[in-house]
């Protein structure tokens, strides 16, 4: 059991789910994001809070977040309202020809001609994203990512968390890789969407780093040594201040002091919420074991290297779940007893070491399917077999949009 005495007070979690409205028979994206948003409210809004729930506005018009409007004390008490929003957004889009899509990336959409930018309120924020970043392409408009947020207190508790989900992240693509095609084929990357996302804002590195976020002990130090940096090389091209926040920072993980959490933004989306949620209460049990020092020392977990943690990153973007992982260091840290292992045997030894047995019993279903059959990446190309025609493509991802409708978990058989 994970020690009470020091795991930080994890008082609620939040969690963002994207998704992109697309033609209801053809699939391809409709930028009317603000249409919808005017159905719901009655007027031009950018935001509409259902209770529990609330829906907003992308910088995109084709694209839809949803999230708990407060920090729930149960990630488990998400999946019903979840779905719930889901159906009935689904209602409100039918008379416009229209459905959500789930997974990471549109499989044939063409960033540049199809992006249309939101144009309304905060419309100025997206216009300097697009002029300072090019937002018309992969890894900007044709994204869809679940954030996870962790909450901590004081500098003790953030500077722990930090270094627990330091460890953490560059392993989700082998679970949560959903984004193995775009325009029309396939990457060779099960996660694209991540691939695209290591430089999408490479033009000012200090907003980025190199995703991996550094080691950093508390508030102070993360002021002088991420954001003060990245404010100041940014301020060339942005000198009235426009982006200078701390949603510029987009590492993988990153603290939204703002509401004392760190955000985890490595996590593709899934084909319904049920997926969604048992990674996020699994990643939720890891974390907290990694922060209980149950396998580590707090100095050893800060102590390893961010190049040494970018390189199983970029392996498990590339391979996902058959990712080899050969660091010794690494693995001994996660306490895994081999010296090297697929991503897949880790994240297997994880759950049975670290996760709750309540976890998984409540998610054995989704954590199955994907021990079992990989990520949604990797059952998408699956179902495809050696057909990546647009035919074969529209039959998969219509199955994927009825599992989003259904909360069904997509097998993928051919």
């Amino acid at each position: 059991m994970v020690s009470a005495q020091l795991l930080p007070a994890f008082s609620g979690y939040g969690i963002e789910l994207e998704y992109m409205i697309v033609d209801r028979e053809r699939l391809s994206v409709l930028p009317i994001a603000d249409r919808l948003l005017h159905r719901l409210a009655g007027r031009d809004v950018a935001e509409v809070q259902r209770r529990r729930a609330t829906w907003s506005n992308e910088i995109v018009l084709h694209q839809i977040e949803l999230k708990n409007t407060e920090p729930e004390p149960a990630i488990e008490s998400l999946s019903r309202l979840f779905q719930r929003e889901i159906r009935y957004i689904n209602e409100q889009l039918a008379c416009c020809g229209a459905r959500l899509m789930p997974s990471a990336m549109h499989p044939w959409m063409n960033p540049r001609l199809e992006t249309k930018l939101w144009p309304h309120d905060n419309a100025e924020i997206y216009r300097t994203y697009d002029r300072i970043f090019d937002c018309k392409r992969h890894g900007w408009s044709n994204l869809q990512s679940m954030h996870l947020n962790l909450p901590f207190i004081d500098d003790a508790e953030f500077a722990g968390l930090h270094a627990a989900i330091r460890l953490v992240l560059p392993i989700l693509p082998a679970l949560a890789a959903s984004s193995p095609l775009a325009e029309g084929k396939p990457t060779g990357f099960l996660d694209t969407r991540m691939n695209n996302y290591l430089t999408h804002q490479i033009r000012i590195p200090s907003t980025m780093g190199k995703v991996i976020p550094e080691t950093i002990a508390s508030r102070a130090a993360y002021q002088t040594h991420i954001l003060m940096p990245m404010y100041h090389e940014i301020a060339v091209l942005d000198a009235e201040g426009i982006l200078q926040h701390e949603w510029l920072n987009v590492r993988g993980a990153v603290a939204r002091f703002v509401r004392n959490a760190i955000e985890i933004r490595v996590i593709d989306v899934q084909e319904c919420p049920q997926a969604d949620l048992a990674i996020a209460a699994v990643v939720r049990d890891i974390v907290h074991a990694l922060y209980d020092q149950r396998t580590a020392s707090r100095a050893d977990q800060q102590a390893i290297g961010t190049d040494a943690l970018v390189k199983i990153l970029q392996d498990c973007i590339r391979d996902a779940e058959q990712a080899s992982i050969t660091d010794s260091v690494y693995l001994r840290l996660m306490g895994f007893p081999k010296q090297h292992c697929e991503a897949r045997e880790l994240w297997a030894h994880l759950m049975t070491a670290l996760a709750k047995p309540e976890t998984l019993q409540h998610w054995h279903d989704a954590l199955a399917v994907m021990l079992e059959r990989g990520p949604l990446a990797r059952r998408i190309m699956c179902a495809l077999g050696s057909e990546t025609n647009q035919k074969k493509m529209q039959r998969v991802y219509h199955a994927l949009c009825d599992c989003l409708q259904e909360g069904q978990l997509f097998q993928g058989v051919g």
